[in-house]
């Protein structure tokens, strides 16, 4: 799975916006955006880097993840690592569908922790 791909499913998703909010390099996926409040982000990647994506991760499910896929998961670089995985792309292990049920559950882990005022104004 390469960043274009990543990019196009994560945008399929309802809510979901992106910018380069830090620097002209770090592309991150947010969902909750309202005109008045940024979303909260569930995704990031480094066009510099971009066999390298970072996923928003339940805590237990983050170790364990890193647990079976050790050489293609490890804790978020320059993020909490106890909620966020960074995922190394390519490798032999993961494939393209577990790639995308990690988005899948970064998006909900994220959808969840919004509060209701903002999920209603970004109409979800």
């Amino acid at each position: 799975m390469n960043i274009e791909t990543i990019r196009d499913y994560c945008l399929e998703k309802p809510g979901v916006t992106e910018a380069f909010p830090f620097d002209g390099e770090t592309l991150v996926f947010r969902l909750g955006d309202t005109p008045e409040k940024h979303g909260r982000i569930f995704a990031l990647c480094a066009l510099e880097r971009p066999d390298y994506l970072l996923l928003k991760c339940e805590p237990e499910r983050a170790e364990e993840l890193r647990d079976r896929y050790p050489e293609e998961i490890e804790p978020g670089w320059h993020m909490n690592k106890r909620h966020w995985n960074g995922i190394r792309l390519g490798g032999p292990h993961l494939t393209d569908g577990q790639i995308c049920e990690m988005i899948d559950h970064a998006y909900g882990e994220t959808l969840r922790a919004l509060p209701k005022r903002q999920r209603m104004e970004a109409g979800l």
